[in-house]
């Protein structure tokens, strides 16, 4: 009879497991099985501070930045097509990295709605 070796599981790996036990739309049992760990082992790990995703705790420590629209720099907002179908279902994205024309960027991190998106540049370019 073999015995199982225990496994040793890096902090680094624990976190990137607890991340994505966290995506949306994925569950842990699923991560457990593609990690061939026990699910209950992961749910101590994301009780841990130490392991909590990162996008967690940059939320912690988020702030308001100012925003300023300067008169010269507004452009007129692209027509929307009106007759390309939308989905049935909200599109959201984890991560969203817009490089704007003066080579300013904007990066919305977590799970977010694309609408949600495109209204925030419509609302800057007005």
């Amino acid at each position: 009879m073999s015995r199982r070796k225990k496994r040793f599981w890096a902090d680094e790996e624990k976190r990137e497991i607890c991340a994505q036990a966290t995506t949306p739309g994925m569950s842990v049992a699923q991560v457990a099985r593609r990690y061939a760990v026990n699910a209950n082992l992961i749910f101590k790990w994301l009780k841990d501070p130490r392991f909590a995703p990162e996008a967690d705790a940059r939320d912690q420590e988020a702030t308001f930045l100012p925003v300023e629209i300067e008169a010269d720099a507004v452009h007129e907002p692209a027509p929307i097509d009106v007759a390309m179908p939308f989905p049935s279902a909200p599109l959201s994205a984890s991560r969203v990295d817009i490089t704007l024309s003066d080579g300013r960027r904007i990066l919305v991190e977590g799970p977010t709605a694309l609408t949600s998106v495109v209204s925030l540049v419509q609302g800057l370019s007005v």
